[in-house]
């Protein structure tokens, strides 16, 4: 049965299952995944980006896992060129290709292009990332509420990562980030069908709990440990990564530690959700729903 090109994208908040998922849908249509992943493809990082096992990986050729280094500049537009790319690639071989991941401006940025960004001084970066590590998030925000109220009122208002960036580009340039993002969505040579999974929150909040726990036992300490150089690289500014370099400082017992890994992972899930709901377009199913549900719309 021949499909025309496709793209399935398995989205949703941290998890909430997507690799399990993606891996059976690939299987079945014997293809590849990419992964939509901001951290899962750095060499470096392993258990905290609760990265694909090695069984995993076996079952289903990945991409854009455990690729890069963490020094490595990697971003959106980046890794929209590696993506389409990719599946250009894939697509001379078979006719469905797999993304997943939880980055929705990955995602975003694979399905309809990204404004190209000013360059950021590195004098600029590092005064920023600075002034984070002393005075943190609530700084951040206070900065872009009083000096960019147009981008604060869409921004992702707990998300670090982001408000770091647009001041960034406030700092370099005079204006807002949001003077940047006028680009007209793209129309990609492939059809796209993005799909979100959904779980009860209690449910999720529970998975989120366990893997953590997992993750401990697994040796995330020793991990992170192991990274103490790479500490103020925005790579390590990770949930599950801050968190245990601040045990390792002091700052935390273990056992505040692990119960804020929890608490912050709960979080960015609620952001993921959140930022998902708002893109049109998705199709948001129970993950039970989503394998009978896909055939149909292959046709």
């Amino acid at each position: 049965m021949e499909f025309p090109s496709t793209v399935v994208i398995i989205a949703g908040p941290t998890a909430s299952g997507k690799t399990d998922l993606a891996i059976q849908i690939a299987q079945q249509f014997n293809t590849e995944i990419i992964s939509a992943d901001s951290r899962q493809c750095f060499r470096e990082l392993n258990i905290g980006v609760a990265r694909p096992t090695p069984a995993q990986l076996h079952l289903v050729s990945h991409h854009f896992i455990a690729s890069h280094g963490v020094v490595e500049p990697i971003n959106a537009g980046y890794f929209e060129q590696f993506a389409l790319s990719k599946v250009t690639e894939l697509f001379q071989r078979r006719n469905i290709a797999i993304m997943c991941g939880g980055t929705g401006l990955y995602i975003k940025a694979f399905m309809e292009g990204i404004d190209p960004m000013p360059t950021i001084p590195e004098s600029v970066r590092a005064h920023i990332e600075q002034e984070y590590a002393a005075k943190g998030l609530r700084w951040l925000q206070s900065e872009l509420q009083h000096r960019d109220p147009a981008f604060w009122q869409q921004a992702e208002q707990q998300n670090p990562r982001r408000l770091q960036r647009a001041l960034e580009v406030l700092e370099a340039t005079g204006k807002s980030i949001l003077h940047f993002r006028t680009a007209t969505p793209l129309q990609r040579p492939f059809r796209v069908i993005p799909i979100v999974i959904t779980l009860p929150h209690a449910i999720l909040r529970d998975r989120i709990n366990q893997r953590v726990d997992a993750m401990m036992e697994a040796g995330l300490v020793e991990e992170v440990k192991n990274l103490t150089q790479y500490q103020q690289l925005p790579a390590l500014q990770t949930v599950g990564y801050r968190e245990v370099f601040q045990y390792l400082s002091g700052a935390y017992t273990l056992d505040t530690c692990i119960a804020k890994i929890k608490t912050n992972s709960w979080q960015y899930a609620k952001r993921q959700m959140t930022w998902f709901k708002k893109q049109p377009g998705f199709l948001h199913l129970p993950i039970d729903e989503i394998a009978s549900t896909l055939l149909p719309l292959l046709h």
